[in-house]
């Protein structure tokens, strides 16, 4: 076969591939059972949606809290009931009122937002909450303010999960390594945070104890590239052999986060704040602010130091081309481990940010986030920093968007299906560059 049919098949190849992963991870993220099934949650929250005794079939109602957001419809009886994961958790109830019969609402005139109730699962595993419904005025947010809070959420998303991607990408970049162990870079930073600001624990104030967690997370990164990563390089051990270190080192590190921190999800302070009314129907929490505020300061300094300072431009080479940036006279090693270094830094602060988000922290926070930081890097372009942060932003939107039409449950599947869309016109990401093969 000659080198014109190696180089014309190879980009065909490339984009069968993709979109066989891609794929893949979609049905990877599908679930198998419905979301409300109780049979596998050892608690539950149940209730009765009724109008003067008499029951609402096919109203709607989600409950989010640890284990993510969950719908439910009430059945032939006006009941509905799901299971949830943990006991001594608050869980949110609210009832889409668009669901309701014309005319009805729910109301409650001591509550300003009657259709949205607080629940605490307590010792019992069994909590019940009803609503009552009658004649009133309901309150209906429509849909463009809908989109613009998801889109404000969406933003605020895809900026922490740039955080993560970008060092992802200079980690593949630099070295080749798929590291699947990233996610687990995540889940330490906010287990570090936890330990420090924790008033169960150190409690040291915020403004030193978070700094200092994204310190013990950047020295994550270097003891892991002294100790694992630069022995296997020096071995000249292959990309396929690295990935595979890389995911036994993943499921080592998450399950020894499962031994120290149990299985159960845990709250950093001030981890419910109150929201405030910004424009429209758009609520940010003052932590919801801060955390948009230091991903933008944080990811143009990092911007500058990529392209301005030495360092930077000597990490860009290597990603260009390890072998021409050696001849040139550049310490390929130290600018790796440096990009370890800056990879662990910011996955720590992103676990930090990610833990307010979502609310809360568990063993397993990073794994979930994993695949959608790899959707951003591929999207956005191997390799390339400023693609990763393309990408973030793109699957952070499509995530928070997409679930105005489709379950909150299925969400993550949108994002890899706009993944599998663009990967079919162009193999190579959005910031990307086409290689020859062959």
């Amino acid at each position: 076969m000659t080198d014109a049919h190696a180089a014309g098949r190879a980009p065909r190849i490339l984009v069968l591939l993709g979109v066989l992963a891609a794929s893949l991870i979609a049905l990877l993220l599908v679930p198998i059972g419905p979301a409300t099934a109780a049979e596998d949650d050892p608690y539950r929250i149940s209730g009765n949606v009724q109008l003067d005794g008499e029951p609402l079939e096919g109203v709607r109602l989600t409950v989010e809290g640890p284990g993510g957001e969950q719908e439910v419809e009430t059945d032939e009886n006006g009941q509905w009931r799901v299971g949830v994961p943990e006991r001594g958790e608050t869980y949110t109830v609210t009832l889409d009122e668009d669901t309701l019969p014309e005319g009805i609402a729910v109301v409650d005139e001591a509550d300003d937002s009657p259709n949205e109730k607080e629940v605490e699962m307590g010792a019992g595993g069994r909590v019940t909450v009803n609503f009552f419904i009658g004649e009133g005025e309901r309150n209906v947010t429509s849909f463009f303010d809908q989109f613009v809070q998801r889109v404000v959420q969406g933003l605020s998303f895809g900026l922490m999960l740039g955080l993560a991607a970008v060092g992802l990408s200079l980690v593949f970049g630099t070295t080749g390594i798929s590291n699947f162990a990233h996610g687990e870079m995540v889940t330490f930073g906010a287990i570090a945070a936890l330990l420090l600001v924790g008033p169960a624990s150190l409690a040291l104030p915020l403004w030193l104890g978070f700094p200092l967690a994204i310190v013990l997370s950047a020295g994550l990164g270097l003891v892991l590239d002294m100790i694992l990563w630069r022995p296997l390089r020096r071995r000249r051990v292959g990309v396929v052999q690295l990935m595979i270190v890389s995911i036994g080192l993943s499921l080592t590190l998450r399950y020894i986060f499962q031994f120290f921190i149990g299985g159960g999800t845990l709250q950093l302070p001030y981890s419910a704040p109150p929201r405030i009314n910004l424009f429209g129907s758009v609520q940010l929490s003052v932590i919801d602010m801060i955390s948009i505020a230091i991903c933008i300061v944080v990811i143009v300094a990092f911007a500058l130091w990529l392209t301005r300072s030495r360092l930077g431009k000597a990490t860009r080479a290597i990603s260009d081309n390890p072998s021409l940036a050696a001849a040139s006279g550049i310490d390929v090693d130290f600018v790796v481990r440096v990009v370890w270094v800056v990879a662990g830094g910011l996955a720590g602060l992103s676990g930090i940010l990610y833990a307010y988000f979502r609310p809360g922290i568990r063993w397993d926070m990073g794994a979930q986030v994993l695949l959608l930081m790899f959707s951003a890097v591929i999207l956005g372009g191997l390799g390339t920093a400023y693609g990763a942060l393309v990408g973030a932003l793109i699957v952070g939107l499509l995530v928070e968007v997409s679930s105005l039409w489709i379950p909150a449950d299925l969400k993550y599947a949108s994002a890899l299906f706009i993944l599998i869309v663009i990967l079919l016109f162009r193999p190579q990401g959005i910031l990307g560059r086409r290689e020859r093969i062959g």
